[in-house]
């Protein structure tokens, strides 16, 4: 969810795009009882009315807020331990538990049951007594004992729905089972379209993803998805579109403008670092607030951190984004500085960043620190360097935003799961604010959400840059880090709360631990959080 890295999709996913649509079961998240190494686990629950919705995992409890807005939430907990191997769908690293259900009312068991009646209708009953041949869709053996069966149940592949039918191949694009991926994709082929219900236009991206891993051409494909890119101009559109639609980017500007406001409420000299600055348009609000605040208005120094994706997105490097602030912040009387740093967050060091004695710091990362390679890519662990770089320069405060998933060191089933669950959330939240044929709606999810996609699903290694982690994974790394929690104000929810009110009433937010959760229906998609 970078605002900066948008690029066009080309080449063989188009030819996805266009197949006709077929109607498809109804997806439904069912909870998921995964625990972790200490056996327990924290409970979160997004409940509207008299409706049962998921339970979110965590870490240990602290004090909960439910808040009273439309539709109402409850949050429940047993104060136990965390594990950042779990979470609320495929969350493990180490395949903990028994995975969410993720077939439309159909749990992994009845699934299991299910193709083996049709099995033993197809081979008979003899099949139930040969163990050394069996199969599943979750612990799939491939033999050659087992082909013939993988090939007759390849002829249910039709009556299944399409997430079951992304699943089964996902488990054979696992396997390197090249002649039943090949036919599964076939038939999701013809299942899948860009002008189609939410999984349908999902389907069209992760089957990309699949044939690319399949083929092990992932990160070729994901660097060649970058051809026949738009124009900045174009670009930025397509990002203003879902700025407009969905309420994500704006969770993580308003949240963490409450915080750094309320921080910084008595002091003359601040200076913002935001890691990943994009086109500036956070620090507009901020700045005019501090222009109304009693006693007068702060000197304000921001350092925009930033890379080429964003600036090809501007039009222009980050001089743009100072000229603009700089305007913006002469009309309301605000005394401002701007200093650009035009890197990425794996090549900055303290020389970059200018901080100077006297002013007081506070340091932004908005949907940032996910793409930071961690001890599971590299031995310089640039995610844990960034943060104990920071905390040495002893900022007052502290924000991050970042996405409620866990596809960094999950292997690939369990990770293609969890970002099936996650982007069929998404992809219903878009679905509510524009018609399924908008065009705007089309071209946006296809510039600001696609590659994403696929980069999850298709590279591994350094290639793969979208590795997001589960709150509680961030917070212990802050932790260890030395950073402390801070408790969120009321003031930052009612701002959240009163923003949502623009939305669907699908949105939902709860705070729990300190942290504040966005949520679609039954599913957590961003947390926002203090440190200093």
């Amino acid at each position: 969810m970078q605002a900066s890295e948008r690029p066009h999709m080309c080449g063989s996913v188009h030819a996805l795009y266009n197949q006709p649509m077929q109607q498809c079961a109804p997806y439904r998240v069912f909870k998921n009882n995964c625990k972790d190494s200490h056996g327990s686990r924290t409970q979160l629950s997004f409940q509207a009315q008299n409706e049962q919705f998921f339970t979110l995992d965590s870490s240990p409890a602290t004090d909960y807020i439910v808040y009273d807005s439309p539709p109402a939430l409850s949050i429940s907990s047993n104060r136990s331990p965390f594990s950042p191997q779990c979470s609320q769908s495929y969350m493990s690293d180490n395949a903990c538990g028994s995975p969410l259900s993720r077939y439309s009312g159909v749990d992994d068991g009845d699934l299991r049951h299910v193709l083996r009646e049709l099995e033993n209708k197809l081979l008979g009953p003899e099949s139930d007594t040969d163990n050394s041949s069996s199969w599943s869709f979750n612990d799939v053996v491939i033999k050659p004992s087992s082909l013939t069966r993988w090939n007759r149940v390849l002829d249910l592949a039709p009556s299944l729905n399409l997430k079951e039918l992304l699943d089964a191949c996902s488990e054979a694009v696992s396997d390197a089972d090249i002649s039943t991926a090949e036919v599964l994709m076939d038939v999701l082929e013809q299942r899948v379209s860009v002008s189609g219900e939410p999984m349908e236009r999902l389907g069209a991206y992760v089957l990309e993803g699949l044939r690319a891993r399949l083929l092990s051409t992932g990160s070729i494909i994901y660097k060649k998805l970058k051809c026949e890119e738009p124009t900045g101009s174009e670009l930025l559109s397509y990002m203003q579109v879902i700025y407009n639609m969905c309420p994500y980017y704006k969770f993580a500007y308003m949240s963490a403008n409450v915080v750094i406001r309320e921080a910084m409420m008595n002091e003359n000299r601040i200076h913002i670092i935001d890691f990943q600055i994009a086109q500036g348009s956070q620090w507009i609000f901020l700045l005019h607030d501090l222009a109304h605040r009693p006693g007068g208005p702060p000197f304000v120094r921001i350092t925009g951190v930033d890379d080429s994706e964003s600036a090809y997105a501007r039009g222009g490097g980050l001089q743009i984004v100072g000229e603009r602030l700089a305007e913006v912040a002469k009309s309301c009387g605000v005394p401002f500085e701007f200093h650009g740093a035009a890197l990425s967050g794996c090549e900055v060091q303290l020389s970059n960043l200018q901080v100077r004695y006297g002013e007081v710091l506070a340091v932004n990362f908005p949907y940032m620190l996910h793409h930071m390679p961690d001890e599971s890519v590299s031995t310089i662990n640039h995610r844990d360097r960034l943060l104990r770089l920071v905390k040495s320069l002893s900022p007052k405060i502290v924000t991050l935003v970042e996405q409620e998933s866990n596809t960094n060191t999950a292997p690939f089933l369990p990770r293609f799961r969890e970002t099936l669950d996650y982007y069929t959330a998404m992809f219903e939240s878009i679905d509510a604010a524009r018609p399924r044929d908008n065009k705007e709606r089309i071209s946006a999810e296809e510039h600001c959400v696609a590659r994403d996609v696929v980069n999850i699903i298709a590279c591994e290694g350094a290639d793969r840059v979208e590795r997001h982690e589960l709150f509680g994974k961030w917070r212990l790394r802050l932790m260890m880090a030395g950073f402390t929690q801070c408790q969120l104000s009321p003031s930052v929810g009612e701002t959240i709360n009163d923003m949502l009110k623009e939305y669907s009433p699908h949105y939902r937010y709860a705070e729990s631990e300190g942290a504040l959760y966005l949520g679609w229906k039954n599913r957590a998609l961003a947390t926002s959080s203090a440190w200093r």
